[in-house]
């Protein structure tokens, strides 16, 4: 289980060592279970972050050869661990931008089901097994921090951990309201049209739809700039002695900014992994950090209005449609 760690009177985070582990654990037990797959069978994804490790971890456990398509850009250290646990790691070369570079990693994931009929795609980003994992996390949570006014905060990436949590929630019968963040360019909430000089934040978006996002989940929606995002990591060490990645400094500047806002809400914030894979492109610009307390949203009624660095969005549980 997570460490749930209170930053304030009302804020508390959600602390993951990697996050994922859990719904690859749950998905690969299912698929077992289910015959999908058997002990002979080698599992593959493409992933370039912590999906990677967790499934690496989950095949470990239950003695399934695991393959990773990742890039160019995988760190060391998670490449080192992967390798320990019996992975095998491929990296593709850049294709020039990030969605020609998922593109071709997927390309590559198909070329290698078609040459290999014992191959079976876990399809992270849009098989809906994924969810499974969740639900013994929010039912930890639940007991821990009650059932009343939560307010849980974090990355969209597949869906599957805030829309799984959130799912959980409310089937419980309790009423939590869900604030998704995204990084600028992220067709999943239609802001392709908006370019990030820094980065598109790995984990939280995609230049690509995925499948397993449910919309109509979401009551709110941020978009956070790398330079915001990377503040707010900095920020969070520096308040709090929790070093996080780059998705839970988004996550932490949007959650921050709602405990004060509403004192009588419990509010909760997912932090998925550590900050080791962030120290070059996120801390060691700690100069640069700008003070959070001082940042705030642009609010939108229509995402042709969003413009860096933050914007915020009333989403109102509603459907969308990725443009293809």
């Amino acid at each position: 289980m997570p460490d749930l760690v209170r930053l304030g009177p009302n804020f508390f985070v959600a602390r993951f060592e990697t996050m994922k582990v859990y719904s690859a654990l749950a998905a690969v037990e299912a698929l077992l279970r289910e015959g999908k797959i058997n002990s002979q069978t080698t599992l593959i994804d493409s992933s370039s972050g912590i999906y990677a490790y967790a499934l690496a971890l989950a095949c470990h456990r239950f003695g399934l050869k695991c393959h990773i398509v990742g890039s160019l850009t995988v760190d060391k250290t998670l490449l080192l661990q992967m390798k320990a646990l019996g992975a095998t790691v491929e990296q593709v070369k850049t294709a020039g931008t990030l969605k020609l570079d998922q593109n071709k990693r997927v390309e590559r994931v198909r070329e290698l089901l078609a040459a290999n009929p014992d191959y079976y795609w876990m399809r992270q980003y849009h098989d809906d097994v994924h969810y499974l994992g969740y639900r013994p996390i929010a039912n930890h949570i639940a007991r821990l921090l009650g059932q009343d006014r939560l307010c849980l905060i974090g990355s969209v990436g597949s869906g599957c951990s805030t829309g799984g949590l959130t799912e959980a929630f409310r089937e419980q019968g309790i009423d939590v309201r869900l604030i998704g963040v995204q990084p600028f360019g992220s067709v999943t909430f239609g802001s392709e049209h908006v370019d990030d000089p820094g980065i598109i934040i790995a984990g939280i978006g995609s230049s690509i739809a995925f499948d397993n996002v449910r919309p109509e989940l979401y009551d709110e929606l941020h978009w956070v700039s790398f330079d915001y995002g990377a503040s707010g990591a900095i920020s969070l060490l520096k308040n709090h002695a929790i070093f996080a990645g780059l998705s839970s400094g988004c996550c932490y500047l949007v959650a921050a900014r709602e405990a004060a806002l509403h004192p009588d809400r419990t509010i909760l914030f997912v932090a998925p992994d550590t900050g080791h894979r962030y120290v070059e492109d996120v801390f060691t610009y700690q100069a640069e950090a700008l003070p959070i307390a001082q940042l705030y949203p642009k609010c939108i009624t229509d995402q042709q209005a969003l413009s860096l660095p933050w914007a915020c969005m009333n989403w109102g549980r509603r459907s969308f449609e990725v443009r293809q």
